[in-house]
């Protein structure tokens, strides 16, 4: 391959990289804080209310792959200011909006726009970084750091806005943001070429409908009942979509998803781990916010400063920790011992108590739960990018981003039925809520233990600086970038 001089702007490039990473994240956890807010302005049960998170994350995690083949097709940088003006344009929606319907109808276009967004990011960061182990590894700290960075802002100013301003501006707030993206985009992003090919629209709509019909289902399922028609009906649907978009994929020439791509080394179990982390960590995010403004009392600022904690430690730790571990261990070990330790931090947080306290009851619990993500989230998107050819960077990046997304929605979907199920439908009763709580959390920790003992007979484990090694760039797209 090629020597070629790396992107003189790399580093600025990641900082845009690294916002867009931020605001994408931002947008789900900034609604936490406020989420009791817009039920009342707006008039959510308590059992839809999670469809504030659901619609935004549904069409996140239901578009990425097409968001990833769009990328590859037309190229990142275009796929990524475009996924900008799309996600600014939907928050001024979201946040004008006086129904439910208008209000989610925002929620599914933010997803569209972060859909676009987040697989043209990592393959911009790859184009930037991928000829470098040594500095790849960094890029993916301060890539996987801008996460909690994103939740910390999002919880912290959800709380600054919702309970001092307005909780409309939760979602107005991403405008000054997508416009400052949006005015430096030209000027730092490389641009790598882009590539022939057609787009799969079956297949985007089978996989978009067959993940929605499924969370839906789901979340339904405790309010007209698990063996009702509605709900065994609307479950075989979604089967059959699934279904028929493999069938789609193995047919086409060019497919959203060439089946073959889960060959390459590591990727589908890499992919797995993702999916269950998102199962395991949105749903404990989510429920952790309800039982401190639900049961504690706490109001909004108070709520979000309460998770600062938890997330500061991710960041930390991301930063000047995991990098490190996986150079001397490679991806297996942390991976492993993150989900471990994320399951006792939720566990723990099983036993919060009705009359409890934010020390005894959360603090513990939160730095252990946060202490395994940040363990966990760079080895596993690490594994899940090592393994596909360079030209299938976009792809990768949209699956591992979808699995993610998709585990974040069925694990929500699937607590928020144990935990109305528990009682947590029953606002104003302290005790019947810690039941549909821990209930929750119960069952998050077991989804982490599940994911543990996966990665540990399935997943490979190279050495880091071996692995990255794979993580290369076209050397056109690389010569083209640098003009």
């Amino acid at each position: 391959m090629m020597s070629l001089s790396p992107h003189p702007r790399r580093w600025w490039a990641l900082a845009v990289i690294a916002l867009a990473q931020f605001l994408v994240i931002m947008d789900t956890s900034i609604i936490g804080v406020a989420l009791p807010e817009i039920q009342q302005a707006i008039g959510f049960s308590q059992s839809d209310l999670s469809w504030v998170f659901n619609a935004y994350v549904i069409a996140f995690g239901g578009l990425l792959l097409l968001g990833g083949r769009l990328a590859d097709i037309f190229g990142a940088r275009r796929l990524f200011i475009t996924g900008f003006a799309v996600l600014t344009g939907a928050s001024l929606l979201t946040g004008l909006a006086e129904s439910e319907t208008v209000l989610l109808s925002g929620r599914v276009l933010q997803g569209v726009g972060s859909a676009l967004i987040a697989p043209a990011a990592l393959t911009l960061l790859m184009t930037l970084f991928g000829q470098n182990p040594k500095e790849l590894t960094k890029a993916f700290a301060l890539y996987g750091a801008a996460a909690p960075a994103g939740g910390t802002a999002g919880v912290f100013l959800g709380g600054v806005l919702t309970e001092w301003v307005d909780w409309r501006w939760v979602f107005l707030i991403n405008i000054p943001i997508g416009l400052l993206v949006l005015a430096v985009s030209k000027a730092f992003l490389p641009a790598p070429s882009a590539r022939r090919g057609s787009i799969d629209i079956a297949g985007s709509l089978s996989v978009t409908a067959a993940l929605s019909l499924a969370v839906f289902a789901i979340v339904r399922a405790p309010q007209v009942g698990w063996g009702t028609l509605e709900t065994i009906g609307v479950l075989s649907v979604a089967g059959g979509l699934l279904a028929l978009f493999v069938g789609i994929q193995a047919r086409r020439r060019e497919p959203l998803m060439p089946l073959g791509i889960l060959r390459a080394p590591n990727l589908a179990a890499a992919n797995v781990a993702m999916a269950l982390l998102g199962a395991a960590w949105v749903p404990t995010w989510f429920f952790l916010n309800l039982y401190l403004q639900q049961v504690l009392g706490y109001g909004p600022f108070k709520g979000g400063a309460a998770l600062l904690p938890m997330t500061a430690t991710i960041m930390v730790l991301m930063v000047g920790v995991t990098g490190r571990i996986i150079g001397r261990f490679g991806f297996k070990a942390p991976l492993v011992a993150g989900l471990v330790t994320l399951a006792g931090g939720t566990a723990l947080l099983s036993l919060v108590r009705a009359d409890g306290n934010f020390i005894v009851d959360v603090l513990p619990a939160t730095l252990i739960a946060a202490t395994g993500m940040s363990l966990a989230y760079i080895p596993a998107m690490l594994a899940a990018l090592s393994g596909p050819k360079p030209e299938e960077g976009g792809l990768a990046s949209g699956i591992v981003n979808t699995t993610y997304q998709v585990g974040s929605a069925l694990g929500l979907a699937i607590m928020t039925a144990i935990a109305t199920a528990h009682g947590a439908d029953q606002i104003g009763n302290p005790g019947a809520l810690v039941d549909g709580f821990s209930s929750a959390f119960i069952g998050a920790a077991a989804v982490a233990l599940t994911g543990a003992a996966l990665i540990l007979v399935w997943l490979r484990n190279p050495r880091q600086a071996t692995a990255v090694n794979t993580l290369s760039v076209d050397p056109i797209d690389e010569e083209r970038m640098a003009a």
